[in-house]
């Protein structure tokens, strides 16, 4: 019965976070991020979708802690916040390797 009252997890918050990757764009973004700061031109270019479309999936990534961004003149730089997250990319590849 011990096992039972270990110490409570951020269920909710957890989720949340997870939602907030459940995309293939953000995906891509994400593990672009993982190796270096970007525009929001360049993240454009990668996920081949419009500005406005990868500027509502980072809005998402914002709210989530993922990353984050900052003015340089007129470019927008993005970066990763938490780069624990790519440990994810890890597991979820073990995950579908298991399943093949």
């Amino acid at each position: 019965m011990a096992r039972c009252r270990s110490k409570p997890k951020d269920f909710k918050g957890q989720a949340r976070l997870l939602k907030a990757l459940a995309n293939e764009a953000r995906l891509r973004m994400v593990d672009h991020l993982s190796k270096g700061e970007c525009t929001a031109g360049e993240l454009v270019e990668l996920v081949g979708l419009d500005p406005s479309t990868v500027s509502k999936h980072l809005a998402v990534l914002r709210a989530s802690g993922i990353v984050d961004s900052r003015r340089d003149g007129s470019a927008v730089i993005y970066e990763l916040l938490t780069p624990c997250v790519v440990h994810f990319f890890r597991c979820a590849e073990e995950v579908i390797q298991q399943r093949s």
